[in-house]
């Protein structure tokens, strides 16, 4: 009798942990969904301006930043703070220096490289076996 008592404990308690399951796989999905909803929504509320585009933003202080923006062929440098927007510069696309990223180590890692040179370089540090 112990025995029935407790495979049958067993079953329910097996139940509740796959109902459990199920509902927090729902719950990611629903979040998955909204986030995806959310980011499409904003994605088309900016792309709706296709003549100002923000190319780089430098904090330089808690409330202020600087900001190169693109105005149609017009590049702007400006002064972004908590109560003001000054115009600092104007640029010409010659003036700016194309986008790099740097690796954990430091090193430049330009635009235009492929996937292919970046492998190439991170093997070259990676400690030989």
């Amino acid at each position: 009798m112990v025995l029935i008592a407790s495979g049958v404990s067993m079953w329910k308690s097996l139940g509740q942990l796959i109902w459990v399951l199920v509902l927090f796989v729902l719950v990611l999905l629903l979040t998955l969904l909204t986030t995806h909803f959310i980011a499409r929504y904003q994605r088309g509320q900016v792309q709706g301006h296709q003549n100002l585009r923000i190319i780089e933003t430098m904090s330089v202080s808690a409330n202020g930043y600087i900001q190169i923006i693109e105005a149609g062929d017009v590049y702007l440098v400006i002064a972004v703070s908590k109560d003001h927007i000054e115009k600092l510069a104007e640029l010409t696309k010659d003036q700016l220096k194309p986008q790099a990223f740097e690796d954990a180590a430091g090193h430049k890692i330009e635009m235009g490289e492929s996937f292919h040179d970046i492998l190439d370089k991170v093997k070259k540090h990676l400690p030989k076996k």
